[in-house]
């Protein structure tokens, strides 16, 4: 059982070549109870008109975010969890005039992976993420859905429906405790389907909650 952060395990030697602020974001240690909040504005939250017809579905599995904005004000809290190897996500979202809104999910990795993880939200449902270490971020990218049920991954084709995902968080070249980030969801056929930006500053890294 290693001891490692869950990206440092997926990333291997490439860790070292992450940012300054983005090897401190993450540096959580598994089974710790530690604990890191990132505040700040997200330039855009936006998704396509048609989108609109997915967002039932997205509230189900608690995956998709259901308003659009520009500088939106959001905390991003990350716990590791004492009882496992996981790494706990709750993004907040504060929407002028509406109450605020969560995005949970659990990132999970193990040896046979490799440097890949699995986000998991409601129901067993995971998308598979490659992490890089590019230029001094970390990026991540689709590499399609799953179920997990019964102890089984069965592949989802959701892809044909939502288009394929990446995510980065870029270390800010004018501060050394903040980042940048985007997420895009992109369809070959239809374009872009979601995407976010912002800027965020890193707070302490704190103890058992």
């Amino acid at each position: 059982m290693t001891m490692q952060p869950i990206f440092q395990q997926a990333l291997g030697p490439a860790w070292d070549r992450l940012g300054d602020v983005i090897r401190r974001h993450y540096t959580m240690t598994p089974f710790s109870g530690d604990y890191v909040c990132v505040r700040g504005t997200m330039n855009e939250v936006w998704h396509a008109p048609w989108a609109a017809l997915l967002m039932p579905f997205g509230r189900l599995f608690g995956a998709l975010v259901p308003h659009q904005g520009t500088n939106v004000p959001i905390e991003v809290h990350y716990r590791c969890h004492p009882d496992d190897a996981n790494l706990y996500w709750d993004r907040v979202f504060h929407f002028p005039g509406k109450p605020p809104f969560h995005f949970r999910s659990h990132m999970e990795h193990d040896a046979k992976q490799g440097s890949e993880v699995i986000e998991y939200v409601r129901f067993g449902i995971g998308m598979r993420l490659a992490v890089s270490a590019e230029d001094g971020a970390v990026v991540f990218r689709d590499m399609g859905y799953i179920w997990r049920i019964a102890g089984l991954r069965i592949p989802l084709p959701l892809g044909l429906f939502l288009g394929t995902a990446s995510v980065e968080e870029r270390p800010d070249p004018a501060d050394a405790d903040h980042f940048t980030m985007k997420m895009l969801l992109r369809h070959r056929w239809f374009g872009d389907v979601f995407r976010y930006s912002g800027r965020f500053h890193l707070g302490p890294r704190l103890g058992p909650q």
